[in-house]
C-alpha cells in the first residue's frame, strides 16, 4: 500500500499566492489546504496536524508570529516555513527565534520554495529519527517518555516545570538559551513572571541531579545570558 502524501497547511490571505502554492505543492504530489487567516490555520492544526506549515507573517487577525508561537504552545513539534514579503534580517531572526525552521521572501519561483519545503521535512524526519525516548550523560538518565529522571540509578522527584526546563537544556546540548527564551519555551510566551524563575529553578535541578551543586557538570551559567546543558 502506498503511503498517504505528507500534507501541508498553506496559511495566506492573498488569494492568488494562496492559489499559487496550492498548486505548485499539489503537482508535486503534497496535499494542500489553504486557510486565510491565523485563528482558521490554529483550528485546522487541532484537527489534523499537518506534516509541514507554509505560513505567511502579515495576517488579517493574528500575525504569523503569534500563529507560530501558538502552534509551538499547543501542539507537537511541527515543521514551519515563513512566508512574507519582508526582507530585513530583523524580521528573519525574530521568526526563526519563535520557533520558525525557514524563512522565504516574496517574490519567490515555485523551484525555489519546493527546495526549501524538501529541505525542512527532511529536516524533521532526520530529527524524528534520531529521537529517542531517554537521554543520558553519564550517571544522568532523562526518560522523555516516562518524564522520569535518574542519577546512579535512583529517582530523582522533580516538579512538571523542572522536568520541561531540564529536557529542553538536555535536548540540546552545548546551546545556550537566553531566560526569556527559556520562559517562552517552558512556561509560555504569555507568562508574566521574571526571569528570575529560571535562576531558581535552575537552583534546585542543580540540588537534585548534580554531585556537587556549587560546581555543576551538567547546568552550566553563561554569564549575563542564560544557561547551556554541557553532555560530555
Amino acid at each position: 500500500m502506498n503511503a498517504p502524501p505528507l500534507s501541508i497547511l498553506i496559511v495566506e490571505d492573498d488569494k492568488a499566492i494562496a492559489a499559487f502554492l496550492e498548486t505548485a505543492l499539489e503537482r508535486e504530489g503534497f496535499m494542500a489546504t489553504v486557510v486565510g487567516n491565523g485563528r482558521a490555520a490554529l483550528n485546522a492544526i487541532t484537527r489534523s496536524p499537518p506534516n509541514l506549515i507554509l505560513l505567511d507573517l502579515m495576517l488579517p487577525d493574528m500575525d504569523g508570529l503569534q500563529v507560530c508561537q501558538a502552534v509551538r504552545r499547543r501542539t507537537g513539534y511541527i515543521p514551519i516555513i515563513m512566508v512574507t514579503a519582508k526582507d530585513e534580517d530583523v524580521d528573519k531572526i525574530v521568526g526563526l527565534e519563535m520557533g520558525a525552521d525557514d524563512y522565504i521572501t516574496k517574490p519567490f519561483k515555485g523551484r525555489e520554495l519546493l527546495a526549501r519545503v524538501r529541505a525542512v521535512l527532511r529536516l524533521a524526519q532526520s530529527r524524528d529519527e534520531a529521537a529517542t525516548p531517554c537521554l543520558r550523560f553519564g550517571e544522568l538518565a532523562i526518560d522523555l517518555d516516562g518524564r522520569a529522571v535518574t542519577v546512579n540509578k535512583q529517582p530523582v522527584k522533580l516538579t512538571p516545570k523542572e522536568f520541561d526546563l531540564l529536557a529542553l537544556l538536555a535536548q540540546n546540548p552545548g546551546r545556550v538559551f537566553g531566560r526569556d527564551m527559556l520562559l517562552a519555551k517552558v512556561w509560555g510566551y504569555d507568562f508574566a513572571g521574571e526571569s528570575r524563575t529560571i535562576d531558581v529553578h535552575i537552583q534546585r535541578l542543580r540540588r537534585k541531579i548534580e554531585a556537587n551543586p556549587r560546581n555543576p557538570a551538567f547546568l552550566i551559567t553563561i554569564h549575563h545570558i542564560g544557561y547551556k546543558f554541557e553532555g560530555t
